[in-house]
C-alpha cells in the first residue's frame, strides 16, 4: 500500500508560478511511476505530467507543455510539479498518482491517489 499526500497549492494571480509536492509512503517509492491529474469545475479530469520510475521517461499534456515540470526526488519519496506562466485555464483540483507504468497512469488506471490540492489562478 502506498499513501500520496499533496502539498503547495493556492491563490495566484495569472503569469505566476506555484511548486506542488507530493510524498509517498508506504512502499519503496522508487518502485512506481507518477503522474499529476486535474479536475476543473463541471469538467472531467484530465493528465497533466507522467514520470517513470526513474525520471527517464517524461510526458505533459499539450496545454501545460512549455509550462510546467515534473520531477521527483526518490530519496525523499516526492515527486513535484513546478507550475510557471499559470493561467486562468489552469484553476482546477490537482491529484497525484502512482502506479506501475506510465501508461497505466495515462489510461485512468493508476494504483493509488492522492487527496488533491486546489490551485486557482485569477485573471
Amino acid at each position: 500500500q502506498v499513501q500520496l499526500v499533496e502539498s503547495g497549492g493556492g491563490l495566484v494571480q495569472a503569469g505566476g508560478s506555484l511548486r506542488l509536492s507530493c510524498e509517498a509512503s508506504g512502499r519503496t517509492f522508487s518502485n512506481y511511476a507518477m503522474g499529476w491529474f486535474r479536475q476543473a469545475p463541471g469538467k472531467e479530469r484530465e493528465i497533466v505530467a507522467t514520470s517513470s520510475w526513474g525520471g527517464g521517461s517524461i510526458y505533459y499534456a499539450d496545454s501545460v507543455k512549455g509550462r510546467f515540470t515534473i520531477s521527483r526526488d526518490n530519496a525523499k519519496n516526492t515527486v513535484y510539479l513546478q507550475m510557471n506562466s499559470l493561467k486562468p485555464e489552469d484553476t482546477a483540483v490537482y491529484y497525484c498518482a502512482a502506479g506501475l507504468h506510465t501508461r497505466m497512469i495515462e489510461v485512468g488506471t493508476s494504483l493509488y491517489w492522492g487527496q488533491g490540492t486546489q490551485v486557482t489562478v485569477s485573471s
